[in-house]
């Protein structure tokens, strides 16, 4: 990190944004992805990975949350061999920003996108026999291919072709012009039970065994995060890495011996971060919030944050949660609105309305993770990251450095990174 960057890391957010030459953000509540614990957890996770196996970083649903696009260019700058998304909309936004790295859709695009899917090169899941037929879009050549990873389903019960059919499928692909069967996978139904993954995995190979009997040539693909933590599947020639990717793991994940290291040096890359927009005295006896869920027991101080559940917060989570300001955890109080929620801050003096409030992520030492969250909600820490609202500012913060700024009205890149 610079000097600069050190010295950037305890000024303001404003500060920082100004001398990086980003626009003001159009609230005071947004997330900060640090941008080199995403590149860090990359290296994290190839320690773990047998020499020649590809990493494909997973980037659905907003890059978990953490920004599609911006996500996106420091995986494919962190040298990850793939992108995969859900969605085609995914799909092109992803090759349009990285458009060195292979991009591949985990389900299976509509018929009328298989053309588009061709013509910008992306690679597509095949997941139901019946709709080999919508893969022979005009067009098609040998240069111009449609690239195909056949999905095979080995008891996860949701997408894919039975092992029994693998052969028969693969052969019917092979027979269109124009389409490239290219990869084979599946997925783990319960990651952390080494019995049923290898129960997959024996179907998974034998499935495997007949589309290659069939003239498929294949790279093949099984373990997601999960797989690669517990080690309870082969990696074979590439592995799917979402949420770890992230810096997060679900909670109490049993991580094989040989994984447990990597585990402990993944970091978190997403903080969710607020000013006040409010803090006042409430009198002992006075409600806070919609139906006064909360009343205070004593004369109080109390801050209001603008975040809701608009913006991901969990109505469900009122009374549950905390917040960080000056070091110290206060509890979030009150009901939850579609825009705002109450912090106590009785018992930390001189809060004011230049405090910044950490809601997930760390401050001077003490963390609030996404596992924690997760667990005061009776949810998995998937839903946590996800469910950040797109209207959200994100922060693309390198070290202190602020690289990007994404809010609904774009992306703005600071000067030192627009190259990149």
């Amino acid at each position: 990190m610079s000097l600069a960057g050190e010295a950037n890391l305890r000024a303001p957010l404003d500060i920082r944004l100004h001398a990086a030459g980003l626009p003001p953000l159009p609230r005071s509540a947004w997330l900060e992805i640090d941008v080199a614990a995403l590149a860090a957890n990359v290296a994290t996770i190839r320690s773990l990975l047998r020499p020649n196996v590809r990493l494909a970083a997973v980037v659905k649903a907003d890059a978990y949350g953490h920004g599609l696009v911006p996500t996106a260019r420091v995986f494919a700058a962190a040298g990850v061999d793939c992108l995969c998304v859900a969605t085609l909309d995914e799909a092109i936004a992803v090759a349009g920003a990285a458009p060195d790295v292979s991009v591949l859709t985990l389900f299976q695009p509509p018929a009328d996108g298989m053309c588009e899917a061709a013509a910008r090169g992306i690679e597509v899941t095949l997941s139901a026999e019946g709709t080999v037929p919508e893969l022979a879009c005009p067009g098609l050549t040998a240069e111009r291919p449609l690239r195909v990873h056949l999905e095979i389903d080995t008891g996860l019960q949701r997408a894919g072709v039975s092992p029994a059919r693998a052969g028969a499928v693969a052969s019917a692909l092979l027979a269109i012009p124009g389409v490239q069967l290219v990869g084979t996978w599946s997925h783990l139904a319960s990651a952390h039970d080494a019995a049923v993954s290898a129960e997959q995995s024996s179907r998974f190979r034998d499935a495997c065994r007949a589309v290659e009997a069939a003239g498929g040539r294949v790279i093949r693909h099984i373990c997601a995060t999960g797989g690669v933590f517990a080690a309870t599947a082969p990696q074979l020639d590439m592995v799917r890495v979402g949420l770890a990717l992230y810096g997060v793991l679900p909670d109490a994940f049993p991580a094989a011996p040989g994984a447990r290291a990597a585990a402990a040096r993944l970091r978190p890359a997403m903080s969710l971060r607020a000013r006040a927009l409010r803090i006042a005295d409430v009198e002992p006896g006075e409600g806070v919030g919609y139906g006064a869920r909360w009343r205070a027991d004593r004369p109080s101080r109390v801050a209001t944050l603008p975040v809701g559940y608009g913006d991901g917060w969990a109505y469900a989570s009122a009374g549950r949660t905390s917040a960080l300001v000056r070091g110290t955890r206060v509890p979030l109080v009150g009901s939850v609105a579609m825009d705002a929620i109450a912090a106590d801050v009785t018992d930390v003096p001189g809060v004011g309305l230049g405090d910044e409030f950490v809601l997930l992520g760390e401050q001077e030492g003490d963390r609030i993770a996404a596992v924690d969250l997760a667990r005061e909600r009776a949810t998995i820490p998937y839903e946590i990251v996800t469910a950040m609202a797109r209207r959200l500012p994100r922060v693309y913060d390198a070290g202190g450095d602020l690289l990007s700024v994404r809010t609904l009205s774009g992306e703005s890149r600071a000067a030192r990174a627009r190259g990149q």
